[in-house]
């Protein structure tokens, strides 16, 4: 366990994209897309590398005004939200946010523990509240259930079909049998039962797998999208011009 004080073409040619993209993503366990906002360098960049080592992609800004524009401007899975920040507070930033309909799970993560804080911020509209010190592994269970919350399933398993995944375990079984996957392709196989029957742009992916911090071959969604399709059925996943990937559910294969 892990704490924190307040003191990170052909088949061959497509083989061999994805040999390097794989390459690439090793050790970046990640796909959901999170944003951490933190003033204090150590520990913003004790929680970015933490939440990496844990399966999401971390993406830190130092003050309130910075969030503001990357939650504007971006799509996250989930928020960790200091309260003590520059420029604009966590607290002002949580009730803009919530005005302005944005749903994005935010878990707020401050040394002040006093109750009447606690009750301030939930009822702002933060999803949980959390004070430092924190241990790395409960606060990213806290961050994956407040996911599934928001995805309307609260299952630890995501079952589309055939397929379950286990999202904390980073497991995924098809038809019985144990897949062996990438980082990367786990993560696009997630994102994909996520929104399972439903289309999502390249954008959209690339959205929910890549920080700001990672780089990104041109081909690479479309590398793990071959693999998935060898590894799974060729027909789970389907494609169409101009709009998209889909995880087809039970009722479309």
């Amino acid at each position: 366990m892990a704490a924190l004080s307040v003191a990170t073409t052909t088949e061959t040619t497509i083989d061999a994209a994805a040999s390097a993209a794989d390459n690439g993503s090793r050790g970046r366990r990640a796909m959901m897309r999170l944003l951490v906002v933190e003033d204090d360098p150590l520990l913003g960049e004790a929680l970015s590398v933490g939440m990496r080592q844990r399966g999401f992609a971390a993406d830190w800004v130092r003050d309130g005004i910075a969030a503001e524009t990357a939650l504007k401007t971006e799509t996250f899975t989930a928020v960790i939200l200091d309260l003590g920040l520059p420029r604009l507070s966590g607290l002002s930033l949580l009730r803009q946010r919530r005005e302005a309909h944005d749903r994005t799970p935010i878990l707020i993560l401050t040394a002040r523990d006093a109750v009447d804080e606690r009750i301030r911020g939930l009822d702002a509209g933060a999803d949980d509240y959390v004070v430092k010190p924190v241990d790395l592994d409960e606060l990213a269970a806290r961050l994956r259930a407040l996911i599934r919350r928001s995805d309307g399933d609260p299952r630890p398993q995501l079952e589309v079909g055939a397929l379950r995944i286990d999202p904390a375990a980073r497991t995924a079984i098809w038809r019985g049998a144990a897949v062996d996957l990438s980082p990367r392709e786990f993560d696009l196989l997630l994102a994909f039962a996520r929104s399972a029957g439903r289309w999502l742009s390249k954008e959209q992916l690339s959205e929910r797998l890549y920080g700001w911090d990672d780089g990104v071959e041109s081909n690479a969604l479309e590398v793990h999208v071959h693999h998935l399709r060898r590894k799974l059925d060729p027909a789970l996943i389907a494609t169409q011009r101009g709009v998209g990937y889909m995880l087809r559910t039970l009722d479309q294969t």
